[in-house]
């Protein structure tokens, strides 16, 4: 097949579209989002008719994607590391359901926090829920094991979880493509009842799962992923799992290992690979991208002086690995760091030029004079930027919906003039319940959606709101009176002051929407229009 030069997002992309994927399902999140916009905008998948349209959240997309794997066709869902919090309950239970049609979950972490709350190690779920993990070490791999995947959790009855991270999804490398597959037909599962998980039947599909994990370490010991390579210096062993393998490949000439190396690229762990290394070698050093996961597992309780890490300092806890942090846990000469010139200032994020969210802080930030600080909820969006100076507005940020509900709380506490800030596509999100339960007790919290027609966080994507708001919120309970709307640009300041000004002083639910689109998208559509004037 042909050579293509892709980021790792894309080579996931492409490798499901080659082994017959039907649908895929996701909400966008750095770094994952790529995967799905590759679909989206892929010839094959747009002749084939692939489902690709963005999911309302991460929970969503994966029960979607559940429905589609019982109905015989091959399944992919794609987030980013937090998202699969949102889609955990789903998630957990899928162990148990199994699959029809195969299943992958393409989780992307985010060591660092380039874009992220935290770094969470999604390995750690995969662990819990007892599913097959695969972590990728380079694009080429990341193509041939998700091709793969789908053929692994149809053999096994069982979802995939496909872990990669940031440097991994957006680096790109050279990728050769393997033969295009016909999609699954329709199918339903042997037992029809196999997903209906009442206790009596989970009982017996959970007995099924925990069976099947020798089987699944068996696999992992026989994968062509995960090798024992034998090295001529015996001081010391590495583990090393997914990106850390190339990390530790860079620090020696032509990739030449000279210590004993079990690579990891497939979990369950291979204990008898591992065993191996531990009895051969002095001591072990466990190079992974993210939480200690390998070497929790390994050192247990009472711990193992023959092993290091992260748990014993030779490695840092947080932050991204590279091959530096390699290099000085081997002992190795530290390669040279790339810094940026002294002459270079730090220059904090900021929103755009002319967005409309700014003009909405505006006049916040006047009315919220008069009531004092901490009393501004704000949520996931482009619109978090206005913790930063020059707005300072917002106090809170903590998770896809957290706004209302937080706000709600801290009206619940006696709290006065709350106000819950909120992005259209987030509020679309996980937003809606926690103004259903404002409306079911009338709390007394100033809703703001701020509408920008978009999913602009991540690049610009269709947002659920979609026009819908006003609809929304008065199908939810919000008196009609108080769901208040304004276009917010700086002529509308005055107006924009006294909506908001009126609303928190209301001693009960209201929303205000203030709509302008996105200045981003919005320039995307005029430079379209201009290229299809030129071609007409």
């Amino acid at each position: 097949m042909d050579k293509l030069l892709l980021l790792g997002d894309e080579a996931i992309a492409q490798a499901a579209i080659d082994a017959g994927l039907s649908g895929v399902y996701a909400y966008p999140g750095t770094p994952s989002t790529e995967i799905t916009e590759y679909i989206q905008r892929n010839k094959i998948a747009k002749e084939r008719k692939i489902h690709s349209e963005w999911s309302a959240n991460e929970k969503t997309a994966m029960e979607s994607a559940l429905g589609m794997s019982y109905a015989g066709k091959r399944a992919m869902v794609c987030m980013k590391h937090v998202g699969l919090n949102v889609a955990a309950d789903a998630f957990m239970n899928s162990a148990i359901t199994g699959v029809n049609g195969g299943l992958v979950i393409v989780v992307a972490d985010d060591p660092g926090m380039h874009s992220s709350q935290n770094e969470q190690d999604s390995r750690y779920f995969g662990d819990f829920a007892m599913v097959p993990v695969f972590e990728p070490s380079n694009q080429q791999e990341a193509y041939d094991m998700l091709y793969e995947a789908f053929d692994f959790s149809e053999k096994y009855n069982i979802p995939v979880l496909f872990r990669i991270t940031t440097r991994l999804a957006h680096s790109r490398s050279g990728i050769k493509r393997k033969k295009l597959k016909p999609e699954n037909k329709n199918s339903f599962p042997g037992d029809l009842r196999q997903f209906v998980l009442l206790p009596s039947i989970a009982r017996k599909n959970y007995k099924i799962l925990t069976g099947n994990q020798a089987r699944l370490e068996e696999a992992s010991e026989k994968s062509v992923y995960n090798k024992y390579i034998d090295g001529k210096d015996k001081s010391l062993g590495i583990i090393a799992s997914g990106i850390a393998y190339n990390y530790l490949a860079e620090n020696f000439k032509n990739g030449e290992i000279p210590y004993p190396t079990v690579k990891i690229s497939k979990y369950p762990l291979p204990s008898g690979m591992i065993k191996k290394l531990y009895d051969a070698c002095d001591k072990i050093l466990v190079l992974e991208e993210g939480y200690p996961f390998i070497e929790n597992k390994l050192t247990g309780v009472l711990g193992d002086p023959k092993i290091k890490g992260k748990l014993t300092g030779d490695l840092p806890r947080d932050g991204e690995l590279n091959p530096n942090h390699t290099a000085r846990a081997l002992g190795l000469e530290k390669q040279k760091e790339n810094t940026a010139p002294d002459i270079l200032v730090p220059r904090p994020p900021a929103l755009c030029p002319g967005c409309g969210h700014t003009d909405v802080f505006l006049a916040l930030n006047e009315v919220m004079k008069d009531y004092g600080p901490g009393r501004v909820f704000s949520d996931i969006g482009c619109y978090t930027l206005s913790a930063l100076p020059p707005l300072e507005s917002i106090n809170t940020c903590v998770d896809m919906g957290a706004s209302i509900t937080m706000a709600k709380g801290a009206a619940d506490a006696g709290l006065k003039h709350v106000v819950a800030f909120i992005g259209d596509s987030t509020f679309t999100h996980s937003g809606m319940t926690g103004l259903l339960d404002c409306v079911y007790e009338n709390t007394p919290v100033t809703i703001i959606i701020s509408d920008n027609d978009t999913t602009g966080m991540t690049g610009g994507q269709a947002s659920h709101a979609e026009h819908r708001l006003h609809q929304i919120c008065k199908g939810l309970g919000v008196e009609e009176e108080h769901i208040r709307t304004f276009v917010p640009l700086k002529k509308n300041h005055e107006e924009a002051v006294k909506i908001i000004r009126e609303e928190i002083e209301y001693e009960g639910v209201s929303v205000i929407i203030p709509h302008r689109e996105c200045v981003r998208t919005l320039e995307r559509k005029h430079k379209l229009q201009i290229k299809s004037k030129k071609i007409n």
